[in-house]
């Protein structure tokens, strides 16, 4: 059965946080909002966390995953950016924006696309998110919480404990949400791509 924790969405509660970055360390699986919608997420390094994620969302392992990092130093670490690249960064976070980049060795192979070897990457602009990253003190691996057959991603809590109360071992409730992913750019390829538009500006990108 999964915990319900109710934080306060622009200064969360810190023993909260305290708790809900507990639950991370120890492997457990988080909802919790970010800028866009509702996100799955938890130990970076947690291997069974992975397999819970893709069968809770029914994806295979070429999905990609995204970090939840701090900034763009964390990021770097992360992931390998070029001068032009890091521009493009610098001018669009945080926001609602993941980034497909090639990952480093920094990095598990599990967390990487299997051919590809990219990461997706991501500085959210949500003060809960900030807090859990900052408590964390790493990134935090994540998956838009969008189910099986379900059009749009899940934005409330309450639905999302009756929907997923077996499956989670946490649900964070932090006011409304909005309902739609991030914008996905890849930026491997030596000019922006879109892979998916959602709520960030393509006007940055020239797409």
């Amino acid at each position: 059965m999964a915990q319900f924790f109710s934080l306060h969405p622009e200064q969360p509660q810190a023993r909260l946080i305290k708790q809900a970055a507990q639950i991370m360390r120890d492997g457990g699986l988080v909802a919790f909002p970010t800028d866009s919608a509702y996100a799955l997420g938890g130990h970076t390094g947690d291997n069974p966390l992975l397999t819970r994620i893709r069968r809770i969302r029914d994806v295979d392992e070429r999905h990609h995953f995204t970090l939840l990092c701090r900034d763009l130093s964390e990021i770097a670490t992360y992931a390998r950016v070029d001068n032009s690249q890091y521009r493009l960064l610098k001018a669009t976070t945080p926001g609602a924006y993941t980034f497909i980049l090639e990952g480093t060795k920094e990095l598990p192979r599990r967390l990487l696309h299997p051919k590809r070897k990219t990461i997706g990457l991501r500085i959210p602009d949500h003060p809960v998110v900030s807090a859990l990253l900052a408590e964390l003190g790493e990134p935090l691996l994540s998956s838009t919480l969008l189910l099986p057959d379900d059009e749009f991603p899940l934005t409330d809590a309450e639905e999302i404990r009756d929907r997923l109360e077996k499956d989670v071992d946490l649900v964070i409730e932090a006011g409304p949400c909005r309902g739609e992913a991030t914008t996905v750019i890849d930026l491997t390829s030596g000019s922006p791509v879109l892979v998916r538009e959602g709520r960030g500006s393509l006007a940055p990108f020239g797409l």
